[in-house]
């Protein structure tokens, strides 16, 4: 049977986030995103419909249309971002001991592919959205510049100082997107950026299932955000197992375990107990080092082989007395309550700041 582990990029695989690192490349751009991505949390959690999470990828396309930002140009940004501690390697091993990885992201294609690249997983086996924003710029008209360039300054000036007026904020934007652009060539742009987020990347593994002809129950996941939460939760229903790598708080309740650290190879412990148990196996070593971590972390070599493989056991053994090191942490989700929830997101937060830098503050 196949083995397959499906990950979401931004924050598991790279710390980046690329379209916010792009629409920076305008003055004022990283204050725009903070702005249309809070407008995003809006209407996901308000459940608008048709509004998937993650679909500021799409809303932000007028802004680089207006700047003329090229697909080369995204490239380049994407060329200068990192890779999370660890992944190669762990992509590598999981290779090696027969999982078949994917890239399930919102991620512009151009950014996706890339990173894809350099840790290692085939084109073929990413789902990412597409842009052909080189075409989109080259049909630009005058006029809906204009009406961009408006709602840029209403942004900046008027929304961005109290991102917490909710009612402003969301009725300024709704115009704007909804109405004003809705009848002009660049709203149709948009109408064409497909964001894989939310339904749609649930949506993704089910086509991995099906063209690989297993079924989820099998499956991990690994996610971070507002973006992940229906693959974290379809999975998770269907029995398989949903980690939660530096969660943050829209997507944590959807998760079966979750995973604090700076390093992806602590995966692996997981994904062992996996091959081994199946979730049960999963469930049985996240329990043990929920109960016994600080003992696992001053004596790694003597974490037993179930709960540890020996890359993992090697890698803790040469941090533990690094004052630097964050020390990882596994928390089971499941039926838990609400504070303990709250006082896992602590560790999850401390953990995705360090990871994630400025990009830690987006949904």
């Amino acid at each position: 049977m196949a083995k397959i582990i499906c990950f979401d990029l931004e924050g598991p695989l790279s710390p980046q986030d690329n379209a916010y690192e792009v629409l920076g490349l305008i003055d004022a751009g990283h204050r725009i995103f903070e702005a249309v991505s809070r407008y995003d949390d809006i209407l996901t959690l308000e459940k608008r419909r048709g509004y998937e999470p993650g679909d500021t990828l799409s809303l932000i396309v007028p802004f680089l249309i207006r700047h003329g930002i090229t697909e080369e140009q995204i490239r380049k940004v994407s060329d200068n971002a990192k890779i999370v501690d660890g992944v190669k390697y762990t992509i590598d091993r999981l290779k090696e001991t027969g999982w078949d990885p994917y890239i399930i992201s919102t991620s512009y294609r151009q950014h996706a592919h890339n990173i894809a690249g350099k840790i290692g997983i085939a084109k073929e086996k990413v789902y990412c959205t597409r842009l052909d924003l080189d075409r989109y710029v080259r049909e630009l008209h005058d006029a809906d510049s204009s009406l961009i360039e408006e709602a840029e300054i209403d942004i900046l000036d008027d929304l961005y100082p109290d991102l917490n007026d909710e009612k402003k904020l969301k009725a300024r934007l709704d115009r704007f997107f909804w109405k004003d652009l809705s009848k002009t060539g660049i709203g149709q742009a948009m109408k064409e950026v497909r964001v894989v987020g939310g339904q749609r990347k649930l949506d993704a593994a089910k086509d991995v299932a099906k063209k690989t002809k297993t079924k989820l129950k099998n499956y991990i996941v690994v996610g971070d955000s507002i973006t992940d939460y229906r693959m974290l939760g379809g999975v998770r229903d269907s029995g398989g197992v949903s980690v939660v790598f530096n969660g943050n708080v829209f997507c944590m309740p959807y998760g079966v375990a979750g995973l604090a650290s700076t390093d992806m190879r602590l995966l692996l412990a997981l994904t062992a107990a996996h091959e081994r148990k199946g979730k049960a196996g999963v469930l049985e070593t996240v329990r043990e080092w929920e109960t016994r971590r600080d003992a696992f972390l001053s004596e790694p070599s003597k974490i037993p082989e179930e709960y540890a493989t020996a890359d993992v056991r090697e890698f803790l053994d040469e941090n533990k007395t690094n004052k630097d090191f964050f020390k990882p942490a596994y928390h089971l989700l499941e039926g838990i309550s609400k504070e303990k929830m709250e006082e896992i997101l602590i560790t999850h937060k401390r953990a995705r700041s360090l990871v994630r830098g400025d990009a830690a503050k987006l949904g």
